[in-house]
């Protein structure tokens, strides 16, 4: 063959390169979307993925196949999500831990959240709360933060495993409370809950979606909750700053990411429909009926979930600095 032949088929086949990714992405999605959860069915991110993915689905013309792949702190799915073909059918929902506070737990993260994903964004925000069996002593979290300071590890704190959202805002909390209390590791956030109920344990920190049904039941207790303005889902229950721990604000947020190497044009497309998802008033209901937090504008945008990401990992390298929590 010439040369001259051989260069009119590299020039040829660069182009069909060039072309093919605009081509695929407009046709996008022709067969379901994968979503990883890298947590349990029935947890907290594993809801907020079915409710925002149920309407995705409709908008894209395809199934959102919820996938729970759990283990360390939920990095294991999303390791498994990061190496996934960037072609748009496999994403993931990470969320604070997993994209925020894991480059300080673990040394060995077999991901970076700032270079390995491709942002589409933030699904909702669900507020942490102080939670504790509701016949324990203290009143208010005034008391209830003085009680601990007192008693020290003569009182047991649960939280769902080491990287998980109880365990890494209650790292927080307890540094903040002057506490040190006895840790007790729980396989997820449902034996928590069950433990607090039977009286076994004494408070954990979780996110609302986890707690408000038994809050609102009298079955525990709610010192605070970590937000600027109280919830529409738990409106008796003080913010931190009017309960007197004005610095402990946290939400545990839910977002999509697709792996790098995603093209624009597919993450537009998922982007898109995440936010119409996020408009539409019966899903608004069904997360606000949880206690979520929506997005609204910027919120929502790629661009702000990506500045987020960095804003938080610097966030949560201080805390469990703070907290005594030293890599794994």
């Amino acid at each position: 063959m010439s040369k001259k032949f051989l260069t009119l088929v590299g020039l040829a086949v660069a182009a069909l390169v060039l072309f093919a990714d605009p081509a695929v992405a407009q046709n996008y999605p022709t067969h379901p979307i994968t979503v990883i959860v890298p947590f349990a069915a029935g947890g907290p991110t594993d809801v907020v993925a079915r409710i925002v993915g149920d309407h995705m689905g409709r908008t894209l013309g395809q199934q959102m196949i919820v996938e729970n792949v759990v283990g360390a702190g939920g990095t294991t799915g999303i390791s498994k999500g990061a190496a996934a073909a960037p072609d748009g059918y496999t994403i993931m929902m990470g969320h604070m831990g997993t994209h925020g506070a894991a480059p300080a737990l673990y040394k060995n993260l077999k991901y970076d959240p700032t270079k390995d994903f491709a942002p589409i964004g933030i699904a909702a925000g669900t507020p942490i709360l102080v939670v504790a069996r509701k016949d324990f002593p203290p009143k208010s979290l005034k008391e209830f933060v003085a009680h601990l300071k007192a008693v020290g590890d003569k009182v047991n704190e649960g939280h769902a495993g080491v990287g998980s959202v109880s365990f890494t805002t209650c790292t927080m909390f307890n540094a903040m409370a002057g506490a040190k209390p006895t840790r007790v590791p729980y396989s997820g956030t449902g034996p928590v809950i069950n433990d607090m109920l039977a009286g076994k344990l004494d408070y954990a920190c979780d996110q609302i979606v986890s707690v408000s049904t038994q809050i609102q039941g009298g079955t525990i207790k709610a010192y605070a909750i970590a937000t600027e303005v109280r919830s529409p889902a738990l409106p008796d229950v003080p913010t931190s700053t009017e309960a007197g721990l004005p610095d402990f604000k946290v939400s545990a947020w839910n977002a999509l990411f697709a792996p790098k190497g995603t093209s624009k044009e597919i993450v537009a497309k998922l982007s898109d429909a995440l936010s119409k998802a996020l408009s539409d008033p019966a899903t608004r209901k069904r997360l606000e009926d949880l206690g979520g937090v929506i997005p609204e504008g910027r919120e929502r945008t790629a661009e702000h979930l990506a500045q987020l990401v960095v804003s938080e990992i610097d966030r949560w390298g201080k805390a469990f600095k703070a907290g005594g929590v030293m890599p794994r």
